[in-house]
């Protein structure tokens, strides 16, 4: 699917970012991005983006079957980064699930929605029959609105997450049948 990038959007402010397959030369910006978000973002990110070299592994080990990664810029300076993750066996092989990152001063203007359908669109093209997510209720709120705008269903877990103190969240997993 990196064939159908780069692209240009327009977002709802006019404003124009540059949509494409993150790759290996993008660790350094991706890891940037990752240090302006909000300490609250950062520390309940999926992944410990706050260390480097995990980072700059995953541009050293791009595989695109098993994980289709995004970014969106704004010229030198990514301010999205989105990704849709596949099992290569088992019985979520169908099942792809999308985590996704936004500068908080590009939300609310129709990016991560543009993202989202992205992943959708690629993941209807291999055959995949669902899609998930599972942000935090609490904080992650403008993500499930997103998400649920575009078919996604809810399916709330009382304290399911925890975060690095210890204090636990509800979470709501959100699944769309493709």
């Amino acid at each position: 699917m990196p064939d159908r990038f780069p692209q240009e959007v327009v977002l709802r402010d006019g404003r124009r970012v540059l949509i494409r397959t993150f790759n290996e030369n993008d660790a350094d910006q991706l890891f940037e991005f990752f240090q302006q978000l909000p300490v609250e973002v950062r520390r309940t990110a999926w992944d410990n983006i706050e260390d480097r070299s995990l980072i700059e592994s995953w541009g050293h080990n791009i595989d695109y079957s098993k994980v289709f990664p995004l970014i969106a810029a704004n010229g030198h300076s990514i301010v999205a980064d989105a990704t849709l993750h596949r099992h290569e066996r088992g019985p979520l092989r169908l099942v792809g699930r999308i985590k996704w990152l936004i500068d908080p001063a590009y939300r609310g203007q129709g990016l991560g929605s543009t993202m989202v359908n992205n992943l959708i669109s690629i993941a209807r093209e291999h055959g995949l029959r669902h899609l998930s997510c599972m942000p935090i209720a609490e904080l992650e709120q403008e993500a499930i609105r997103t998400l649920v705008d575009l078919g996604f269903q809810q399916f709330p877990v009382p304290a399911y997450g925890t975060d690095p103190d210890g204090n636990q969240y509800d979470m709501v997993k959100l699944v769309l049948k493709l």
